[in-house]
């Protein structure tokens, strides 16, 4: 999402945070955009700070206590400084009163103004979260996500070459759909992909010949799964017989390689589709050896050490 209002956010969290509306409802369109969470200061949310003031700012005890403290004048220019900053929302913890010129100031000046039973660092905490899952950076990639041994693995390639077939054989041997055709992917952290199904898309799955096939009422409640980390991807490509099947290299470890999504190299295996060949065996083989090798067991570089060795131990000419 690249723009999220005062309004959808406090839908989004009212219920977990136990909000209450307490002023400036002509506010609600008050936006974070994406641009926000690219600028160190201010922060997307955080306690109350006149310098560098947060989106949504908290105001807890102590920064009641330090407005009390304030004279008349002082106080009266601190709450005109943080209205006339357009926060996208105050935020008063633990139930405590609203000063009444804290919310006339927010009333006229069309600034959302919240109250939670919660503490400010509870509060702190999970609209960090959801913010900052909200607006991270997306990418809608073309294939079929699946979870496989607990992995999530993306089936790419062109038109027509099985994708779909693939998902439905993984299905049937005990393999969970995510997202069919078009899985959206979100960056939550440095190097962590989240994928997820659009709503229209959920459930389903298109295969040719058979159309679309609702994968739950097919398999059961356990064959789908609405999220799941990317940690690899298994790409088909058409195998042509008349081209020799690659250097010696690649026959030894294997097509593999690395494909970029959101800035993140994902491990990817290329798989050659050619009638007669069981993919489904061949995926469910290429995520346990992307797993072996995670855990650093390569069997290729042990065969070349092998081998090394082997050599080392012959006598010379």
């Amino acid at each position: 999402m690249d723009r999220l209002t005062a309004r959808q956010l406090f839908d989004a969290v009212s219920e977990r945070l136990s909000l209450r509306w307490a002023a400036g409802l002509r506010g609600e369109q008050r936006a974070i955009d994406t641009g926000d969470t690219l600028e160190r200061r201010p922060s997307l949310v955080g306690y109350l700070n006149i310098i560098y003031p947060n989106k949504v700012q908290i105001v807890g005890t102590e920064e009641l206590k330090y407005l009390d403290g304030l004279d008349s004048r002082q106080r009266w220019e601190t709450v005109e400084k943080i209205m006339a900053y357009q926060p996208t929302a105050l935020l008063v913890s633990k139930d405590q009163a609203v000063p009444a010129d804290l919310r006339q100031a927010a009333e006229e000046s069309n600034t959302p103004l919240w109250i939670s039973p919660k503490r400010g660092h509870e509060l702190l905490t999970y609209l960090q979260y959801q913010l900052a899952r909200t607006l991270a950076r997306q990418v809608t990639l073309h294939g079929v996500l699946m979870e496989v041994y607990s992995i999530g693995v993306l089936i790419t390639g062109e038109s027509g070459t099985g994708k779909s077939e693939l998902a439905l054989e993984l299905l049937t041997r005990g393999h969970r759909l995510v997202a069919d055709d078009a899985p959206e992917f979100t960056l939550i952290a440095p190097d962590v992909i989240d994928g997820t199904c659009p709503e229209m898309l959920r459930d389903l799955l298109e295969v040719r010949g058979l159309g679309v096939l609702n994968v739950r009422e097919m398999f059961g409640h356990t064959a789908v799964k609405p999220s799941k980390y990317l940690r690899l991807i298994v790409h088909l490509k058409p195998q042509k017989l008349d081209v020799p099947h690659g250097d010696a290299m690649t026959r030894l470890t294997g097509d593999v390689g690395y494909r970029e999504v959101l800035d993140v190299h994902v491990p990817q295996i290329t798989i050659p589709v050619a009638p007669g060949r069981n993919i489904a065996v061949l995926a469910e083989a290429a995520v346990r050896s992307h797993m072996l090798k995670s855990k650093g067991f390569d069997p290729a570089q042990t065969f070349i050490d092998r081998q090394a060795h082997q050599m080392r131990r012959l006598p010379p000419w």
